[in-house]
């Protein structure tokens, strides 16, 4: 068992790709996604891969995380894997808001009672005396939505893609209390970040299940690539395809959770998840197409 733990969120900020291969579909590069839900997801491999590099990095550069502290925490490469192993477990991120494009407002962000009861149940299990909010009943086809709400069109409607909800606000304190919260402690609380943590109690939906999960599989960002013939400048045969992508300004959740180190460095599980704070990791690269800048996720550890 793990003896201590933080919840790390995950603001995306530029497209993220993290990928499966190829696929026989609509898409020829889809992204990752959990199996029975089918909600985007980033697997957890891939964020604890980018904290060894950055990890790495800051110990090459002489920071305060000696050459022993990291191996205690990440384990040993590859060659020596047997030694021993790292005291620092990462989970898969999770989907918590999901942006959808809206007539009023630009966009909203959404999520359903089913994946904030999947949040709550997974941050509780983390840090079990998080003080939350009650659940309001699946809206189904209707939206629930927050006090000062700005997605709503005339009529009392909220239109999300060319898709038509009511606009229900029977339950708009609860609503409130959840973007209030998640504002405060899901979102990063740099400054600029401001203008979001304002705009969450505007724009957050609270959609049916059913409705959530058919936005997140049919309303990712998808974007056609081509490789061009050199010389003749027309696309090379076989070189177009199509790429998908999780939005920016999606919202996931990843647990972070510690042992005492197994290494001759005595480390307790909280020191574990203190040297990871201290890497003071504010952004990260995950996913592909690094070089044209997709994947750029801000951090935030709580």
């Amino acid at each position: 068992m793990f003896d201590a733990a933080k919840m790390m969120y995950l603001y995306v900020e530029t497209p993220l790709h993290a990928g499966t291969g190829r696929a026989i579909g609509v898409v020829d590069l889809p992204i990752q996604r959990e199996r029975v839900t089918g909600y985007p997801m980033v697997q957890s491999s891939s964020i604890k891969g980018q904290l060894r590099a950055l990890a790495d990095c800051r110990v090459r550069a002489n920071s305060p995380l000696e050459l022993s502290e990291f191996l205690a925490v990440f384990g040993p490469d590859t060659q020596n894997a047997a030694d021993h192993a790292g005291a620092l477990s990462v989970g898969d991120a999770k989907l918590l808001l999901f942006p959808v494009r809206s007539l009023s407002g630009v966009f909203a962000w959404t999520t359903s009672v089913e994946v904030l009861a999947r949040f709550q149940r997974d941050l509780l299990m983390l840090q079990p005396s998080a003080n939350l909010w009650a659940l309001p009943p699946d809206p189904c086809n209707k939206a629930l939505v927050t006090s000062a709400c700005q997605v709503k069109a005339a009529g009392n409607k909220v239109v999300l893609e060319e898709f038509v909800f009511e606009a229900d606000d029977a339950h708009r304190k609860v609503v409130d209390e959840i973007a209030e919260w998640l504002a405060k402690n899901a979102l990063p609380q740099s400054p600029e970040y401001e203008y979001w943590r304002a705009a969450l109690p505007r724009q957050l939906l609270i959609l049916g299940n059913d409705t959530f999960r058919d936005f997140t599989q049919f309303a990712t960002e998808v974007q056609t690539h081509i490789r061009l013939n050199p010389e003749t400048k027309t696309v090379k045969t076989g070189a177009l395809w199509t790429e998908e992508n999780l939005p920016a300004d999606t919202l996931l959740y990843a647990p972070l959770c510690a042992t005492p180190s197994r290494n001759s460095v005595k480390l307790t599980a909280s020191q574990i998840l203190d040297k990871i704070a201290a890497l003071n990791v504010e952004r990260m690269q995950l996913g592909g197409d690094e070089t044209t800048g997709r994947g750029m996720v801000r951090v935030r550890m709580q």
